[in-house]
């Protein structure tokens, strides 16, 4: 009794340090479970798709192959069963076998189409953010806001600031400020190789291709530091180049492009090497 007792109470305590993990902020941390929590409409369908389908239908395949598997060893191991069957088809198990899959990835496929659907694009935007991969950073240009244009960097390790919220391999020098309730397009490219701007609590995943221009979405709902990273192995460096994007309310963020305009000086072109030489980046 007090074995069990123990093992709930370290149960209990396991789950209330997930949620807690989930409440805080978007960073991950150790013994966190699950999708990330959804900061946007598009996260919220990604989780209730996993979470009231693909679960649902995931263990009922396993708990059913595992009862087959425990049956067919009991019921025709050699003791039981010294003389087997020299039956080579079943027409009925045969049509089962082909027919239950099918209807399996039909009623996946339904739902899930109409999610991508919703996840490609939005018809009316009321913003543009161009995002472009580098080796090995990232470089954002809001379309429409002339003169906003910059690179984003990490931040090396020896230079963390913990006291400023900073983390280790997730903040940027530059991070992405995104306005709340509002829909952006997100147009991603590269200019190298291929990458991918990837920020799961946000749901969305695009790769940059060089010479192509991809397109996605995302409507934030609140305020917030949300963390990615690149999703692609693209190089040596692969593993160093963040995303970081601050939400903010609308008017905080009318508030940050005046002060963007001032700092990130316009740019006729935007190659890395003059926008970089704008921020004094060598």
């Amino acid at each position: 009794m007090k074995k069990i007792t123990f093992w709930g109470m370290a149960l209990f305590s396991f789950l209330s340090t997930v949620s807690t993990t989930f409440a805080e902020d978007d960073a991950a941390k150790p013994t966190q479970l699950g999708l990330h929590e959804a900061a946007s409409p598009q996260m919220e369908r990604i989780s209730h798709f996993h979470n009231d389908l693909l679960m649902w239908v995931i263990t009922v395949i396993v708990i059913f192959v595992t009862a087959l598997l425990i049956w067919v060893m009991i019921r025709y191991n050699k003791k039981a069963n010294p003389t087997p069957s020299k039956t080579t088809h079943h027409v009925m198990l045969e049509i089962l076998w082909t027919v239950v899959p099918v209807v399996i990835l039909i009623v996946i496929a339904v739902p899930s189409f109409k999610m991508l659907y919703y996840l490609d694009r939005t018809e009316e935007p009321d913003m543009t953010l161009k995002v472009t991969g580098y080796q090995w950073y990232w470089g954002y240009d809001y379309q429409d806001n002339e003169g906003v244009s910059f690179l984003s960097y990490m931040i090396p390790e020896d230079q963390i600031d913990e006291s400023k919220g900073q983390r280790r391999l997730l903040s940027t020098d530059n991070p992405v400020v995104l306005p709340i309730d509002t829909n952006i397009q997100i147009i991603v490219t590269a200019a190298d190789v291929i990458h991918s701007f990837t920020v799961p609590a946000l749901g969305f995943k695009k790769d940059a291709v060089p010479g192509r221009l991809n397109e996605t979405w995302v409507r934030i709902e609140k305020p917030g530091i949300y963390y990615g990273q690149c999703s692609e192995i693209c190089g040596t460096n692969h593993a160093y180049m963040p995303i970081e994007i601050k939400a903010v309310t609308k008017e905080e963020f009318q508030e940050w492009l005046i002060e963007a305009k001032e700092k990130f000086a316009a740019v006729n072109d935007n190659s890395p090497l003059q926008i970089a030489a704008l921020q004094g980046v060598k």
